[in-house]
């Protein structure tokens, strides 16, 4: 099946061909450093993450470009409030967003272009367009004239003579039309500023993106992404002046994620349900905010709440519980083996579940759809191992061991990380104190939880030998206090998570 785009400019589902066969040029747009990133953002750049996962699994070259935008109004207005320079405010959040980003299991971009490091390639741009006609120049600052570009309103649908007639509209005597958009602004007191054929000044915002993508990309690229709120004005403005400037299109495919909600209310300061990013990643395990995030299309709006991370939590234990059964039978089977077109049919839903995975993704990156493969899966090979790992034969182990191994290999394309132990679930506090209890009842010393479970299943073994059942059930409470349960089999005991 062919890789399909849901294209914003076409505004229906495109079959997908690259600028050159094997390769992906890609740009998203990247944050305005003057604070912390909220968890709406962290949703778009999250979106993109996966989206380029998918393509690199299906064997593309991508080189992906996020920009950051390190000189801007907001940025200059923070550090005006906190009596610092701008561009100490820029360095201390572009670091905490990639240490936001990188926590939360987003793949660095394959280069990062910094706005302020880039001015030369802005101002050629200024220039060409102030040469042709598309731009000029009034009392130090540029602006572009949106009437020159013909196209203007095609990726957003909407009309210049309405845009034109709305009031929002603000005046400004240096434009000659309302319409127009500051491409370079001069030098006001205090704030940073660069040389320029117009004057000493700075960049507007809508200019980087256009002068950063051809230096990285070349024009036309193949994706711009970023999130639904850019279609208009910044994406209508990049592609005004970009394809003014060079007469060619600009990206081939515009793709936009959807907006994110609060409790089924927009996030706003105002309404008290404003969530950052860093705050979000100290409470809750990346796998869980990840697989909440794909259980809703990247186009559609997403609504966060509490409730649904814990259903994401325990959509993901079922899902490391499967793995681990699937691992721990396979270990140790040691029975005649299922009947052989009950193996079979388990080798045949991994397959089915892999054809199913790239084909909901291939459909506009449907990660809902693909997710319910990977479910699936689990669901049949539960039904397989079952109650009997006793009867489980080498050949039901290798079937059994590639099962989990495809469960995690798919949620790894989706950058849902799922570790060997399959612990990643529990939090630090649950691992201290499960540790402490091992510590506690056993002669156990350490601090891995794996290990820690163990000792607390040899101590209960033994204490039912010495037909100590206090020690026994006592284990198995405090164990189920803390969200695990033991799980009696021919084989032996085992602790899994949930009731």
């Amino acid at each position: 099946m062919a890789l399909r785009l849901y294209n914003t400019m076409a505004r229906t589902k495109q079959d997908f061909v690259p600028r050159e066969e094997g390769k992906v040029f890609m740009y998203v747009c990247g944050p305005t450093v003057y604070n912390h990133i909220h968890i709406g953002n962290a949703r778009t750049f999250l979106s993109f993450d996966v989206i380029r996962r998918y393509l690199e699994h299906r064997g593309l070259d991508v080189r992906f470009v996020q920009n950051i935008t390190d000189i801007d109004d907001k940025i200059i207005n923070r550090a005006n409030e906190e009596g610092r320079p701008a561009a100490e405010v820029a360095t201390e959040y572009t670091e905490a967003f990639i240490s936001a980003m990188r926590a939360l299991g987003v793949k660095d971009p394959t280069v990062r272009p910094m706005a302020t490091e880039t001015i030369p390639q802005m101002v050629d741009l200024v220039e060409r367009l102030v040469t042709s006609g598309h731009a000029y120049e009034s009392g130090g600052d540029v602006y572009f004239s949106v009437r020159s570009f013909p196209g203007y309103g095609k990726l957003s649908g909407r009309d210049v003579e309405e845009m034109e007639n709305q009031a929002r509209i603000e005046h400004d005597d240096r434009k000659r039309d309302p319409l127009d958009f500051a491409l370079w602004k001069s030098a006001k007191p205090g704030e940073p500023h660069w040389s320029s054929p117009w004057g000493e000044g700075r960049p507007g915002w809508h200019i980087e993106c256009s002068a950063m993508s051809e230096m990285e990309l070349g024009l036309p690229f193949d994706i711009h992404g970023g999130g639904s709120d850019l279609i208009f004005p910044h994406h209508e403005n990049e592609i005004a002046q970009s394809e003014a400037a060079t007469g060619v299109t600009f990206a081939n495919y515009w793709l936009h994620g959807g907006m994110l909600q609060v409790d089924s209310e927009k996030m706003s300061k105002s309404l008290g349900n404003f969530l950052l990013l860093k705050d979000v990643l100290e409470h809750y395990p990346v796998p869980i905010i990840r697989l909440l995030m794909l259980q809703t299309h990247y186009r559609s709006s997403l609504d966060y709440s509490a409730e649904r991370l814990e259903e994401a939590r325990t959509a993901f234990e079922r899902l490391a519980n499967s793995v681990r059964m699937l691992r721990w039978a396979a270990s140790n089977a040691c029975g005649a083996g299922a009947d052989a077109s009950e193996r079979t049919a388990l080798a045949e839903a991994i397959g089915e579940a892999q054809r199913r995975f790239d084909e909901e993704m291939d459909d506009d990156f449907n990660s809902a759809g693909a997710l319910g493969a990977i479910f699936e899966l689990a669901r049949l090979a539960n039904s397989f191992v079952g109650g009997r790992e006793a009867r489980l034969g080498l050949e039901d182990a290798a079937v059994a061991q590639r099962a989990a191994d495809v469960i995690v290999e798919l949620l790894g394309v989706l950058g849902v990380s799922m570790t060997r132990d399959v612990s990643i679930t529990v939090d630090a506090v649950v691992v201290d104190r499960l540790v402490e209890l091992a510590s506690r009842l056993t002669a156990y010393a350490g601090t891995d939880q794996e290990e820690a479970k163990r000792a607390l299943l040899d101590a209960r073994a033994s204490a039912r030998r010495d037909k100590n059942w206090a020690l026994a059930d006592e284990i198995r409470d405090q164990l189920s206090s803390l969200g695990w349960r033991i799980e009696d089999t021919p084989t032996g005991a085992r602790v899994i998570l949930g009731a």
